[in-house]
């Protein structure tokens, strides 16, 4: 394990103290919590970047998407716990499937 020196301000520092005793933690505690957090949040941002990337990159080549009122009619349906039929994609531009 390394050790990493970082500068704060005063005033933060206070908070930081305050917040950590609320938590039950030490400050140490919770700074490693915090930064933990984080890098995973940026590592499952980076993730959905990556992959919408990739499907963009599909949609692109084959020229098929899906129109958003039936992706979204999709999701709300399976959000809901109900049994939706998936989309399928078209041509970009031909939203009616003519």
């Amino acid at each position: 394990m390394s050790t990493t020196t970082i500068r704060i301000e005063d005033s933060l520092k206070q908070r930081l103290a305050a917040a950590a005793d609320r938590a039950g933690k030490t400050a140490h505690a919770f700074i490693v919590d915090a930064i933990a957090d984080t890098v995973e949040l940026a590592e499952m941002e980076a993730e959905v970047h990556r992959i919408a990337d990739e499907r963009w990159g599909k949609a692109l080549a084959t020229g098929k998407t899906v129109p958003w009122s039936e992706a979204k009619e999709y999701l709300v349906a399976r959000a809901r716990g109900g049994a939706a039929k998936r989309p399928v994609a078209r041509k970009l531009g031909n939203s009616r499937g003519a």
